[in-house]
């Protein structure tokens, strides 16, 4: 008796701490970053300024009801790869090799091997990584004569044939802390025109073979060639890639739920990035031709494919604890005639699209949801930065992250749970290709013009200085660039631009304690 007793009391020890520990089991992230998505692409946000929605996004909606939207959060950049070097490392962008880079698939990458990334920050708090999606950071092929040698992009119009693309050599996600990936180096938009699982390539059909991708090609697929011919695989149709990108995030849920460890997905969306070639339907919903234009047409792809993924977590019952991330690369699109026409307008009340400057060059949705720790339906005017998701994950899963590592990553958690702390007053953006740098502080804007001839990057003109608290679609009217009475505030951004830039000192919140 005694002993069945004593085997009693040890059964219900040992389950009284394995509810412990699922109670206190760090949560599931995933990281959605949405491709030239503006605040006015997304329901929730557009309702913030206009009483009529001519597109509805339920899904991310629902995320926002549930979660904490971010009204003035930002991109690192108003540039696609420039933005995403910045989100993976926590590090603005001018602190790259690369300052103005857009990376195609075949550039050399832009990070160290000792660099913390979103997917190792995680690695070293136990979690299972995985990438999917879009990667644009730059990949290592080989030669197609010479395996050991890698393969060195050829710019300009000739056609880069003499590569491997067989498989991914090195600088991919597999280099940079992610355990698992399904990765597209250029996205749909560019060469290669493939995709690749752990870094092999991915016949998108069992007949699929390396073959050149030339406009024709692409007409023949009902999709216009976005940038340069080149190789790809013999099935190449973007119109399929958002579904097998989608089928690719949930599969990867279904796997690596309730596991012993907690899970990190990084989920890059093809989507709205041009072409625009939307499915013909998704998750048994039509997408294309629903709407005014192929544009929105994406947009609601994109909005099918977050549903996919919310309810693969449901059937998992993980859904309540596990952190949602959903942000954007830059900010929206300038569409085609169809968009206009409908008055839909991606940037919202923004002046500017992505590349450009302006506010709509980089104001993004950024929605947070972790339904087991933060209470949601709630927005903040918090400043947030696509840097700030890195330090924000490392957070909550209790990663440390080192001296000289993600230098400009802003833990939000504080913000997400109402804690008292000071947030960010400063922050800096990097503009397009045309060359620009911004510097925010308390409201108050100064956009500098940088000389593309100066590869020193020290010319910097001040074109525009805007205070936002009451001029937030910054209209000429209300910059004060050459207003006397604006002289100091003016000088005083441009020295705090140059120190923070020049002088390499680090703005996130894991290093100013």
């Amino acid at each position: 008796m005694k002993k069945i007793t004593i085997s009693l009391l040890f059964t219900l020890v040992l389950g009284y701490t394995h509810l412990l520990v699922a109670k206190d089991k760090l949560p599931n992230i995933i990281v959605v970053l949405a491709d030239d998505i503006g605040t006015g692409d997304i329901s929730a946000y557009r309702r913030l300024h206009f009483d009529k929605v001519i597109l509805e996004t339920p899904n991310i909606d629902k995320l926002a009801e549930e979660g904490v939207m971010f009204t003035n959060a930002h991109s690192p950049a108003a540039l696609c790869a420039t933005s995403r070097y910045s989100i993976m490392t926590g590090n603005y962008n001018y602190r790259s090799p690369f300052p103005w880079g857009v990376w195609s698939g075949y550039a050399k990458s832009a990070f160290t091997p000792d660099q913390l990334t979103l997917g190792r920050v995680m690695q070293q708090a136990g979690y299972h990584t995985g990438f999917i999606g879009k990667w644009h950071l730059g990949t290592d092929f080989a030669q197609k004569n010479n395996p050991n040698e890698v393969y060195v992009l050829r710019r300009g119009k000739k056609p880069n044939t003499e590569v491997d693309i067989s498989k991914i050599k090195g600088g991919g996600p597999s280099q940079n802390g992610f355990d698992y990936n399904f990765t597209l180096p250029s996205g749909i938009q560019n060469e290669p025109y493939a995709a690749y699982e752990n870094d092999v390539f991915f016949p998108l059909k069992e007949d699929s073979k390396v073959r050149f991708i030339d406009k024709e090609f692409m007409e023949k697929k009902g999709a216009v060639l976005d940038k340069k011919e080149g190789l790809g695989d013999s099935n190449w149709d973007p119109h399929v890639i958002g579904p097998l990108l989608a089928s690719k995030a949930v599969e990867f849920i279904g796997k690596n739920s309730n596991q012993k460890k907690p899970f990190l997905m990084y989920y890059c969306a093809q989507a709205v990035h041009t072409p625009h070639t939307p499915p013909t339907e998704l998750n048994g919903i039509k997408i294309a031709g629903t709407t005014p234009s192929a544009h929105m047409d994406m947009i609601k792809e994109l909005d099918v494919q977050i549903s996919m993924m919310v309810a693969e977590l449901k059937k998992q019952g993980i859904y309540e604890n596990t952190v949602f991330i959903f942000t954007s690369d830059n900010g929206g699109l300038h569409t085609d005639g169809d968009t206009w026409n409908s008055h839909h307008e991606p940037s919202s009340i923004f002046r500017g699209f992505k590349n450009s400057p302006y506010e709509g060059g980089h104001r993004v949705p950024m929605i947070v949801s972790w339904p087991k720790s933060i209470k949601g339906n709630w927005s903040t005017e918090a400043p947030a930065i696509g840097t700030d998701i890195l330090a924000t994950i490392a957070d909550i899963g209790n990663s440390e992250i080192k001296e000289g590592q993600a230098l400009d990553s802003y833990s939000l958690l504080p913000v997400l749970k109402k804690e008292k702390q000071t947030t960010r007053k400063t922050y800096i953006i990097q503009g397009g290709s045309a060359w620009e740098g911004m510097i925010t502080e308390d409201g108050w804007k100064l956009i500098l013009q940088f000389d593309k001839k100066d590869k020193t990057n020290k010319t910097r003109i001040p074109v525009a200085l805007f205070n936002l608290n009451d001029n937030l679609r910054e209209k000429d009217s209300g910059n004060y660039i050459d207003d006397p009475k604006y002289k100091d505030k003016l000088d005083y951004l441009v020295r705090q631009y140059n120190e923070l830039r020049d002088g390499g000192k680090p703005t996130g919140s894991a290093h100013l304690k």
